[in-house]
């Protein structure tokens, strides 16, 4: 009885620091993502600073309190701070060739936050992945595709890939073709999207609204038409465009033709 005894007292100091240290974890794990939250809010509320920058600043906190609680923990048990940092500084080496590819995403995320190819909100292309940007922290971008599928790219791939930004400027051009038949009228058909083009308030008047004859198809004449318009207003605009010059083709008397295909029989 007495031997048992002596052994729970023996490991009574251990499980004290075992219990404390669950404790400081939790703690620990709390604050981490209230500072977090609370610097993403206030950066984000902030009209000069992009909100890109707020995910990041509140992502670098969020994992300095971790490491902070972390050797609040070994320090639990004993290992000193600045033991730990001579045993780190031991383990450099090592710990960066089995780390190297995190410890690259985390230079590339700084790289992407000083040189901002993109922002969170812009639609992007990112190495043939299009979306939405949802966030930005010191590991990982985080897109949103239209149909809403999540999409996690590790930062270094991000950084070492061909960024393709829709989202950039204000403005964007809208390139369309539309085909006539070679016996309707050209001039009739380019004055029909003129005025289609012209009657959208969508449409910049500056530059004004474009229509040339720019090939000559198999079975059509191809009137290329561009036009510049808001960049938010990019899709909802080449659908009106769409339908609207159908309806003006079909009411003036333009046919849209498709293509014929000729069969030749030879006599025998």
């Amino acid at each position: 009885m007495e031997g048992a005894m002596d052994q729970v007292s023996a490991y009574a100091p251990l499980l004290i620091n075992a219990a404390k240290a669950v404790v400081v974890l939790i703690i620990g794990w709390i604050v981490a993502g209230m500072l977090s939250g609370l610097v993403r809010r206030r950066i984000v509320s902030h009209p000069q600073i992009d909100d890109t920058i707020g995910g990041f600043a509140a992502s670098i906190v969020r994992w300095l309190v971790l490491l902070i609680t972390l050797i609040a923990v070994l320090q639990l048990f004993g290992i000193e701070a600045t033991s730990l940092v001579a045993v780190l500084g031991a383990g450099t080496l090592a710990i960066g060739l089995a780390l190297q590819g995190t410890l690259s995403d985390v230079a590339a995320g700084v790289m992407l936050i000083i040189f901002r190819p993109y922002r969170i909100g812009q639609f992007v292309d990112v190495g043939g992945t299009s979306g939405t940007v949802k966030d930005l922290n010191i590991f990982v971008t985080e897109l949103a595709t239209p149909d809403n599928v999540q999409i996690i790219m590790p930062n270094g791939q991000a950084w070492g890939s061909v960024v393709t930004n829709y989202s950039a400027h204000d403005t964007r051009r809208l390139d369309l073709t539309f085909g006539i038949d070679y016996g309707d009228d050209v001039d009739k058909a380019i004055q029909i999207i003129l005025d289609v083009a012209n009657a959208d308030e969508r449409v910049h008047k500056d530059p004004e609204a474009w229509v040339r004859v720019t090939n000559l198809g198999d079975s059509s004449v191809d009137l290329g038409v561009r036009l510049w318009c808001a960049a938010e207003n990019y899709w909802e605009l080449k659908f009106h465009m769409l339908k609207a010059v159908k309806e003006a083709f079909d009411a003036g008397g333009i046919s849209i033709p498709y293509p014929h295909s000729v069969e030749i029989q030879k006599a025998g």
